[in-house]
Formats: structure tokens, sequence, C-alpha cells
């Protein structure tokens, strides 16, 4: 990978060794050359001077004067002004800063990658309950998750990416009954016999109340979606799941869960999901990676019997201290330790949790990213400690909290589905207004932030939708391209770039030059919205540079009479089109070809 930030960095380093020659390399590991807060304040900013000058023994003012000097000296500096208390701003000499394009092109898409940094990373996310259809708040957590394995995976990890199956459990344990009712309904349409399924056909009502008395449950119907399991279970066993064992019951749950996951891969590769690995909850139980756990923490004395205090908002009359195994999560920064069982000796969720947590740790990830909902912020501290505490600190894990999203349409909330009976699904929200859509909408916000996803904006054709924006500058570098025969990225690698001098050109080269850093930074802070913030802005300096081309034919970017200029700007145009295909590709965003604007058409040539 080239990146201008990191060579100049590594020049800003040099100058300051010669500088204080006295001082080891350590000292300088905390600076760091960045775009500007203000562009106005040139190309680049360091704080060099800043971190340095205490070791140095020297006032970072007087060091920076130094550092400047030094540094406006090189070839690839314009100038270098000292500013504030310490900070040094660079302004990139123009041929140095023209020649980000050339390595652009010769890179393509691979533009921005950062080399294998060694580092295994498991991204595990959605890993919805196999309750029911994905909706729109799996959705948001989908594609965040996605699009931040794609980050990761552009900036040098090796990611794998996990759907953890939350098949264990109360909540799959009613699904297996909501299932069993469908199960009925369809024996008694099929004419079963059966006091069961006779007071179906006759009183639903009455042969529900028979079954919740037999077996001591309350059934649950369940939307929609569960009619089909039904009508397969009785379609594969007839009669003969009456009545409902235990294992019989089992049977269902597992028959249910299979058949609730091809659903859900189906929801997935729909959203463009793909490629992930599915671990079991259940299965890990089953192979005693919940034992193991526990006896690896039993090992460290970090297992003991106690009592917990009352949970916040708990009075005396509804909380009673019971003794229970526990975790000394507050070791690792926990607010308080955590009960691994229940009073009777069965595994809590969190203990579930910690099996999970151990299996990836003993597959050799170096680092855990999880994507959660927002509803999911307080069982943070407690998963970090479980995972300091396996890992003897040698594995990290990063949450990122994902809140939820309200669906407008006509300006008003949608709030339900008619599979589903009571929320959107994904199904639905692809269905709306299609898969890539549904996935640049989805990362125009912070992961953190509160989202309405309005159905007739994401279809808009305006400046004000990012979606139509981002892929209409696209598909005019396209247009442009094509009028000029699709040259090659390597043979506009080789074009004399003098020309590009216009300060509409020169904001435009700049921006694309800050690929790799904005790769880097989203992927170190878990972000990858800041992909579409990037890609956004990218455009309107495109958009910017196109309108000046209408109205000044100087700037326009195909001029039979100036060849050498035109290539220069085909080679922009070109640079251009690949840093947007790499940056939507990361947000797995197919880059459209052609986009038409209802309100006016593109002249071919881009003029």
């Amino acid at each position: 990978m080239y990146d201008m930030f990191a060579a100049m960095r590594a020049r800003v380093v040099a100058a300051l060794a010669e500088l204080l020659p006295e001082q080891p390399a350590e000292a300088f590991s905390r600076v760091v050359v960045e775009p500007p807060k203000d562009a106005s304040h040139r190309d680049m900013a360091t704080n060099a001077a800043m971190v340095v000058a205490k070791a140095a023994k020297l006032a970072p003012p007087k060091l920076a004067a130094d550092l400047a000097t030094k540094l406006a000296a090189l070839p690839e500096v314009a100038e270098a002004t000292p500013a504030g208390p310490g900070f040094l701003n660079i302004r990139l000499a123009p041929a140095f800063l023209r020649g980000q394009l050339a390595h652009l092109l010769r890179m393509g898409e691979t533009y921005g990658d950062a080399p294998p940094n060694g580092r295994r990373v498991n991204v595990e996310y959605v890993s919805a309950n196999p309750t029911g259809p994905m909706h729109v708040g799996h959705c948001r957590g989908a594609v965040v998750g996605d699009a931040l394995a794609n980050l990761l995976a552009k900036a040098g990890y090796d990611v794998t990416k996990e759907y953890y199956i939350n098949d264990a459990g109360a909540q799959v344990q009613a699904l297996a009954w909501a299932a069993y009712w469908r199960y009925l309904e369809a024996a008694a349409r099929g004419g079963a016999p059966g006091e069961v399924l006779d007071a179906l056909r006759a009183n639903p009502a009455e042969a529900r109340g028979i079954v919740e008395a037999s077996f001591g449950t309350t059934l649950q119907y369940g939307g929609e979606y569960l009619v089909p399991v039904g009508d397969a279970l009785f379609a594969a066993h007839g009669a003969s799941l009456l009545p409902p064992s235990d294992a019989i019951l089992a049977q269902i749950r597992r028959f249910t869960v299979d058949a609730m996951m091809v659903s859900i891969r189906e929801d997935l590769a729909a959203l463009g999901v793909e490629g992930q690995h599915f671990v079991s909850e259940a299965a890990l139980i089953e192979a005693g990676m919940l034992d193991r756990a526990e006896a690896l923490l039993r090992d460290k004395n970090l297992i003991y019997q106690g009592v917990l205090e009352a949970p916040k908002g708990k009075t005396p009359d509804d909380w009673e201290p019971r003794e229970q195994t526990l975790f000394a999560s507050k070791q690792f920064g926990d607010d308080t330790d955590r009960a691994l069982r229940k009073s009777d000796g069965t595994g809590t969720y969190f203990a579930n949790d910690i099996a999970n947590h151990l299996h990836k740790i003993e597959r050799g990830f170096d680092e855990l990213v999880h994507v959660w909902g927002a509803d999911h912020g307080g069982y943070v501290k407690r998963m970090k400690a479980a995972v300091a505490a396996l890992s003897d600190n040698r594995v990290s894990l990063d949450v990122v909290l994902a809140q939820i999203v309200h669906v407008l349409k006509d300006g008003q909330p949608v709030r339900m589905s008619k599979r589903a009976g009571s929320y959107i699904t994904l199904a639905d929200l692809i269905d709306e207004v299609g898969r890539d859509a549904v996935r640049f909408t989805m990362l125009t916000r912070r992961a953190d932030a509160q989202m309405e996803f309005d159905l007739d904006r994401v279809i808009e054709q305006s400046r004000d939708n990012p979606v139509f924006y981002v892929q209409y500058a696209h598909a005019r570098t396209r247009s442009v391209l094509r009028a000029a025969e699709d040259p090659s990225l390597a043979d506009l690698a080789e074009a004399p770039l003098d020309t590009l001098v216009d300060p509409a050109e020169t904001a435009l080269i700049h921006r694309l030059a800050c690929w790799p850093r904005v790769v880097e930074a989203a992927a170190a802070a878990r972000e990858p919205h800041r992909v579409a913030f990037f890609l956004n802005d990218l455009a309107g300096d495109f958009h910017l540079l196109w309108s000046r081309g209408r109205s000044d034919s100087t700037l326009r970017f195909i001029r039979a009479d100036e060849p050498v200029a035109t290539r220069a700007r085909l080679a922009l145009v070109a640079a251009t089109g690949v840093v947007l295909r790499s940056g939507l590709r990361v947000m797995g965003v197919t880059p459209v070809e052609e986009l038409r604007d209802d309100n006016k058409a593109d002249s071919a040539s881009g003029l």
C-alpha cells in the first residue's frame, strides 16, 4: 500500500532524528501525520513537536519552527508552517500531490489495501435467535458487521465472519412449542385421528387448553412463517409426533431451528452477506465447552461460591439472595462479579457466552469483534472481562453497538409485516428498495445512532440521497471513460499530469490520496460508516468538477484540441472511479455503470 500520510510521517520522523540525534526511536512513536480538521490549514498536519518537545527538553514552538525549516527543504513540501503550541501544517508540492494519481492507477482497486499484518480477527455479527425471520434491527447489524469485516480485510487483517446460532435456552424451547402448534394444525387439516386434533377441528381454543393442561406449558402460535414448518413436520412424520414427549420436542426443536436457519441464510444471501462461519450454541454445550471454560477459570482461581448483591432497583421484598457459582469479573474491570451457574446448578446465559468465546480463543484469533444491538450495552463489560480472563489478556474484544431503525413510508412509521405479524422483515425491506440501497443507507449513520430509514428517500434521485449521489458519481466516471474508448489504467498511469492545476482538480486529487488513511482509521475505530461519509465527500468533489466543466470549457474532461490535458483529466476521472468502486465494495454495494438523473441527462463525454 502507498499512503502519502505514512510516507510523510517517515519524512517527519527522519527530520526529527536529525534534529534530535540523542533521542531514541521510540521517542517518536506518538508522532502522527493526518488530514487537518480544517481544510484551510493546508494538506496535512502533524503533532510532532508537541509530543516530542518534553522528552527533548525544548519548547514546542521552537522545535516546531526548526522542524518546519527541515521539512520545507524537502521536494515533496511546498510549505511547512508552525501553528499553535507545537503543531505543524504542511502544504504539499503540487507535483508530489499529482504523483499520487500514478500510484493509485497502478494499484487499481487494491489502492488502500494494507499488507497482511499477521492478526487474525473474528467478526461475529447478526447472530439473531433462530426464532423467526430476520427483521430490520438484524439488518442493520448484518450490514455494519459485514462492511466492518470487509474493511478489516482491506486493512490487512485475516478475517473470519461468524454467526453464532443461539439455539439453546427458553426462547428456542418456546419456538418448538409454537412449531408444535402449527404441526397440530397441519395434522388436523390432514385428517389425522386423535382427541386433540378432533378438538382442534371443532374448537381450537379447547384444543389449546388440552395441550397446555397436559404438558404444563403455554403454547405460542408464532407468525405465519411457522405454518410451512408445521406442514413439513406432518408431511415427514404423519401423526407419529403425538403426543409430544421430551424426545419428540427435542426433535421438533432441531427441525424448526434448521428450517429457520435456512430462511435466515436466504435472507443474508439476499442482503449480500456470504462466507460466514456458523457456530451452534447447543453444539458447543454438547461438546462440553461450558465445562472446559469453567474448569479453566477455576484453575485460575477466578471461580467461587458466593451471593451477589441485589441488582439496582430490587428491594428486599422482590429479591432473594442465593448462593451461586460466580466468576470474579470485577478483577477485569467489570462492575460486579457474575453468576456462571444458577442456584439449581444449570448454566446461565453468560456462561454459554463464555463457552462461545473460549471456542474462538482456542481457534487462535488475536482479536474478537462483535456487533450487538444497543440493548446489549450493559453486557459489554462482563464479556470483555471473560475474554481477558480466558486469554490472559492476550485477546482483545471490541463491541460495536447498533441502535434501532425506524422505517418510514410517506412520512409515517411502518410497523409490521404480513409474514411476521409484528415487525418489518429484512426480506420486506430488500423487496421494497433493493439490496444496495439497504446496505448503503444502513451505513450513512454511526452504528450507535438511531436511524430513520425512509423508504421514499432511499430511492429518490437527489443530492440529499447519498445512495444516488455516490452511485451517480461512479456512473459519470464510466460515461466519460466510455466516451474516451475506455483507456487502460496502466496507460493513464503514465499520463503527464502537469495540466491538473485548477483548485477543484487539486481538491479531488487530495481527497483520492486520503483513501488509504481512511481505510486505516476506519478499521482502527471499527467504524465502517466512515467509508460512506468519505464516498459522499468524494462524490461531491467530483460532481463539483463536472459542473465546473459544464460552465467553463477549459475544464472539460475531453477536449479534442488538447490531447495532453484530456489524458491527464481522464487519469483523474479513472482514479475517481477506482476509489469509488473500492469504497462501495467495502460497503458491499455494487457500483452502477449507468444511472440517469430524471431531471437532466449528461452528455457522454462528460461536458
